[in-house]
């Protein structure tokens, strides 16, 4: 909203710019770049006290979290009749957050769609010692939190059309971790990216980027996106791929071929 409102020249996200938003920068004159810079997933965590769960599908993650389970999906043999007679414990993001928005929107099907009764926390540390204390935990972080905290958690495999995928740098490139990897996004004010200081940063941002996100354990796209986000800066493409409305499963490369929408 303040990026909307033309307070700041820069906004990251980690998701697409949303419908409500969209209709804000356009009241209030703001054109806009939307330019990935990396790849995330969600990493759905038990604890490494969990001896009964390797991997899970979308349905069963669903059938845990969608709003009709509050007060009725509560133990584990209620999903599998071989798991524990055991509550279920769960951990996940606030629903301010663009985490919250893509999970439900991957796993139950509709953004900000989720049962309430589970521990909520902007503060991946409190959710990350959450679910590592308590056998009977089940929650979803981003992945670059489990990967600083892999001893302390075990990931949950995602069954896929090809059987369970585990989240992982070279599972999320090549596409086989869905629906719970995404790209992260810069968007940059288009008056801002008309001083010279903000244009040379988005430009090193967009070339020396990769390095610096495999550093802090998110990943790096395809270098050829890379070059379609400088092409797009270079030549003014204003506008985001999507409709105002979060999308799974897309290539980056996909979103950044659609025609642009203000």
């Amino acid at each position: 909203k303040k990026f909307c409102r033309g307070e700041t020249d820069i906004a990251d996200a980690s998701r697409p710019i949303l419908k409500e938003e969209m209709e804000l920068c356009q009241k209030n004159g703001i054109g806009y770049y939307e330019l990935p810079i990396a790849f995330d997933a969600l990493t759905v965590a038990v604890s490494p006290k969990n001896t009964w769960i390797t991997s899970m599908t979308v349905e069963e993650l669903k059938k845990i979290w969608e709003p009709a389970a509050q007060s009725k999906i509560t133990k584990w043999n209620q999903i599998h009749s071989d798991w524990p007679d055991a509550p279920i414990v769960l951990f996940g993001a606030g629903s301010d957050s663009g985490t919250f928005d893509y999970f439900t929107d991957a796993v139950v099907g509709k953004a900000k769609a989720s049962r309430g009764d589970y521990t909520a926390s902007e503060d991946d540390n409190v959710l990350v010692q959450g679910i590592e204390n308590n056998k009977n935990a089940l929650g979803y972080i981003p992945f670059a939190y489990y990967a600083a905290q892999m001893k302390k958690l075990k990931a949950v495999a995602i069954v896929g059309k090809n059987g369970p995928v585990l989240p992982s740098a070279e599972n999320v490139v090549k596409g086989s971790y869905q629906p719970l990897s995404r790209p992260l996004f810069i968007y940059v004010s288009e008056a801002a990216a008309k001083r010279t200081e903000v244009k040379d940063f988005v430009e090193y941002y967009l070339t020396e980027g990769p390095k610096l996100i495999a550093e802090v354990r998110y990943i790096p796209l395809p270098e050829p996106a890379y070059g379609m986000a400088r092409e797009r800066f270079k030549k003014g493409v204003l506008g985001t791929g999507f409709g105002g409305v979060p999308e799974v499963g897309l290539a980056v490369e996909e979103i950044m071929s659609r025609p642009p929408k203000r």
